[in-house]
């Protein structure tokens, strides 16, 4: 609770620090020398550096200012002593940056000004204050963020604090006087929390017992009121919620049938179940299910006796199936057994009273109206006021119920019957002769449920209430009420159209309730009046949460608003508050710019000395929490580094470095050539693998594929792989071209020499070699002559007949290996087997005659051979019969 905060409240008055001494106080950016009682922050020390500093609240990082402060940081023995609420380390803790100092959310009083004096922390309180006022005394108190409080100043003024107070005497008239703590919050739940809870740092409401809801604004399940109380004791359920009467609706019943796998009996100590009269177990084996011998079940679901003489009857109709010994099926009445007249042993039939002994007749027992013999137990039909009950006739008492049993007397059947479903017991007022068994009432009950008029039901019907003295019996409600609980006179609901307002009728529902069904309800406990149950149909609202916003009652107003009790509303502040208690600039609680400080409640330039500003967040300079040097006293040496600029050198790599991070470059791109490589390489094969599997080029046998294994797995390739037909093919016509191409050479040059006779000189005839010797053969047609038929170039075969003269083809490509002879399957090659044509141009006398020379083949000769026409000074035709 918030009263701890408070324990050393006492102590504050005469809790005065010891003479200043000298310090030094630093913000980020800035350092101050003096002297000050300011202990709000946290200490800052380090092995070797003599000096220590007080840091106050905000981010430090290994480039702060100045100095002093950054070799503090960056020390590796720095270490770190907070002020109460301060970190949630302990003192001498290690440093690690960013360092952050900040109040953890909660509240730090300190009892001098400027956050002088030994100071007091408590965080956020668990559960709500409700109502309670705590007084403090302090001159100067600091908040966290988010977080804010409510205070009471004076006598009645409520004023909402959200920022730090460095110094109370400052505060606005409205908020001077003696302080006392109404409640403290944090400002982060959205929505926030109603009455019943209390929001905490992390967003969330933390709810009162018996609260819940994400704004703890209804009760859990069981509990009820305003205040959500817990259900009644003895109770399994009762009217709950916020709106709830904790009536009982379900009482808790020990020993249910249930508990003991049972139906129509009652549990005992031991687990064992004990039937009421009629019923026995079933064949399943759950207990007092069944009905027993001699009952049957009737339409109202209990066990009736069967008509007397009667073994076994049929359920519902009660027809007797089979009759006694001594007895015989009615020929009128299917539920009936007649007895057999009693006789002597000469035949003669003996009166009633009497039964047949040997040859005469003797009288039965007084008990008996028929019997079989001269016991009670030999009764057919029993005497006035007994009756049969297994085989003997017993008597009733004044109630009818059978001596020795719970069973009820029948007149009509002359036994003992079942009392009524449920019934443990029961009875028949003023019993005679003449009552009967719809006239037995149920005195108990199996557990679970409750009597009414007689009979055992689950409820009590509308207009009565379970009696709270046996919580069996049910009773009738007053006449003034439709339904009540607890007593006659507590109405729930009244009649005439009255209102049942706290179990009395009255004609309008009272303050603080609103009317439904009869009733007047209780508003939710955050509204003061309200037109429904929920905490969002407030109408007006209470002094502890005096803010009406959508039908909402809250806390607080927004922080640059303040609350008008005139007009119940939320006000805006004047533009230079960052928080008001009220009007005008002369009512401010903290200052909206960071150069003005609070001065009696209004916002005033701060005119800091010794070159500082205002700190932030706790509204005053630096030089106000630090004192320079007090008159006539000196402020000692100043530390080295105070007012000197933090200076960040960089480092140059050593040389070891730069080849450590080269060698490193070049490992992640040899790493990554060879994976993309090795990536190209797979995509490549797959590819190859696509094409062969479309032209069916991979159709090999198992015993090839395994072969192919075997030459992969070591090293080795005896056999290679068979060319396919359109290789084959195009390597022989590249043979048949080479060879056509030769004997064409030789052709021509015999004709040259022909033709020039033994003259030396260069022939006057164009030359009939146009092709080039490295590259594409180019010959045109005029040059190219027919060779054999297909079938001796293809085979190497001579034919067996002459084979036949072929004439020039105009188109050199359609010879006998040309590219139209082969399948659509077969790839084009390359440009250097394919001949370009020539244009067409009249033939030299040299070329018509190589043209009508031309001869079939001789036999065993697949090349035309050119004839001896003599010698020739041609040197290349001399080169050409030397190579021949």
């Amino acid at each position: 609770m918030l009263s701890s905060i408070f324990a050393a409240t006492f102590a504050f008055g005469a809790s005065v620090v010891a003479q200043s001494s000298s310090s030094v106080v630093c913000v980020a950016g800035q350092c101050l020398q003096g002297y000050s009682n300011t202990t709000l922050g946290a200490t800052l020390s380090a092995s070797g550096i003599s000096t220590e500093v007080l840091l106050l609240p905000g981010q430090y990082t290994s480039t702060t200012n100045p100095e002093l402060l950054h070799e503090l940081l960056t020390s590796s023995s720095a270490k770190l002593s907070p002020s109460p609420g301060f970190g949630n380390s302990s003192a001498g803790s290690s440093v690690s940056l960013p360092l952050n100092i900040a109040l953890q959310p909660g509240l730090a009083i300190y009892p001098q000004a400027f956050y002088s004096g030994q100071g007091s922390y408590s965080s956020l309180p668990t559960s709500p204050v409700g109502n309670t006022s705590i007084p403090f005394t302090a001159s100067s108190f600091a908040l966290s963020g988010n977080v804010w409080a409510a205070v009471s100043a004076g006598s009645n003024s409520r004023v909402i604090l959200w920022n730090s107070v460095p110094d109370v005497s400052q505060l606005p008239a409205s908020a001077s006087g003696s302080l006392s703590l109404l409640n403290l919050q944090s400002s982060t739940c959205s929505p926030a929390c109603s009455g019943n809870g209390i929001c905490s740092a992390s967003g969330t409401c933390q709810c009162s017992s018996g609260f819940t809801g994400s704004s703890c604004e209804s009760c859990s399940s069981g509990f009820f009121g305003p205040e959500c109380q817990a259900c009644p004791s003895g109770c399994t359920s009762c009217d709950d919620g916020i709106s709830g009467t904790g009536r009982c609706l379900v009482p808790v019943v020990s020993n249910l049938p249930s508990s003991c796998n049972c139906i129509n009996g009652e549990c005992g100590a031991n687990g064992q179940c004990t039937c009421i009269g009629g019923w026995t177990s079933a064949s399943n084996g759950t207990q007092c299910a069944a009905c027993a011998a001699g009952f049957f079940l009737d339409t109202s679901g209990n066990c009736e006796i069967c008509q007397l003489g009667c073994q076994q009857c049929a359920d519902g109709t009660g027809d007797c199936i089979s009759c006694a010994s001594g007895f015989t099926q009615d020929g009128n009445d299917r539920t009936k057994c007649d007895a057999l007249p009693q006789t002597t042993s000469n035949g003669t039939v003996c009166p009633d009273g009497s039964y047949g002994a040997g040859s005469t007749c003797a009288v039965c027992s007084p008990l008996c109206t028929t019997c079989t013999g001269p016991n009670s137990n030999n009764c057919v039909i029993c005497g006035p006021s007994t009756y049969k009950f297994n085989g003997s006739c017993v008597t009733t008492n004044t109630g009818g119920v059978c001596s020795g049993s719970n069973l009820i007397a029948n007149n009509v059947k002359h036994e003992c019957d079942a009392c009524g479903p449920k019934c443990t017991t029961c009875q028949i007022s003023n019993f005679n002769a003449a009552s009967t068994v719809s006239q037995a009432q149920c005195t108990g009950c199996l557990p679970g449920f409750v009597l009414s008029q007689g009979e055992c039901v689950t409820s009590c019907p509308s207009g009565t209430f379970l009696s709270p003295q046996d919580n069996l019996t049910c009773t009738a409600c007053s006449s003034s009420c439709t339904s009540c609980v607890g007593s006659a006179t507590n109405c729930l609901t009244c009649a005439n159209n009255l209102l049942a307002s706290n179990g009395q009728c009255v004609n309008s529902c009272p303050s603080n309730t609103f009317s439904s069904s009869g009733a007047c309800i209780s508003c939710h406990p955050d509204c003061a009046t309200c037109s429904g149950a929920s905490f969002s149909q407030c109408t007006s609202c209470n002094k502890a949460l005096p803010v009406l916003t959508s039908g909402r009652c809250l806390a607080t107003c927004s922080q640059n608003q303040y609350f008008d009790t005139t007009s119940s509303t939320c006000q805006s502040c004047d533009s230079s508050c960052a928080s008001c208690s009220g009007a005008g600039p002369n009512s401010c609680l903290a200052c909206s710019s960071s150069s003005q400080v609070l001065r009696g409640g209004a916002c005033t330039s701060a005119n800091c000395t010794s070159a500082t500003s205002v700190v932030p967040g706790l509204g005053a300079c630096l030089s106000e929490l630090v004192v320079s040097s007090p008159s006539g006293t000196s402020s000692g040496a100043v530390p080295s580094g105070l007012s000197t600029p933090t200076i960040i050198t960089t480092q140059r790599l050593q040389w070891w470095e730069i080849l450590l991070m080269a060698l490193g470059c070049a490992f992640i791109f040899v790493t990554f050539l060879y994976c993309w490589r090795r990536r190209a390489r797979k995509q490549r094969a797959k590819d190859t693998a696509a094409f062969a599997s479309a032209k069916a080029l991979h159709k090999q046998s198992w015993r090839w594929r395994l072969a192919r294994f075997g030459e992969k797995l070591f090293g080795h390739n005896r056999n290679p792989r068979p060319e396919s037909e359109s290789v084959a093919l195009w390597k022989l016509r590249a043979a048949e071209e080479a060879r056509h191409h030769k004997e064409m050479e030789k052709l021509i040059g015999a004709q040259e020499y022909s033709c020039t006779g033994s003259s030396r000189s260069p022939s006057p005839l164009p030359s009939l070699h146009p092709y080039k010797r490295h590259g594409s053969h180019d010959y045109s047609d005029a040059h190219r002559l027919s060779a054999g038929s297909m079938y001796s170039q293809a085979t190497g075969m001579v034919r067996s007949g002459p084979e036949p003269r072929q004439p020039v083809k105009s188109n050199p490509l359609t010879s006998r290996f040309s590219t139209t002879t082969f399948g659509s399957s077969v790839p084009k090659k390359p440009n250097v087997l394919k001949r370009q044509p020539t244009p067409s141009k009249s033939l030299s006398a040299a070329e018509q005659y190589a043209a009508d020379v031309r001869q079939s083949p001789e036999p065993g000769s697949d090349w035309i051979t050119p004839s001896n026409t003599g010698g020739s000074r041609n040197p290349f035709r001399n080169k050409q019969a030397m190579l021949s």
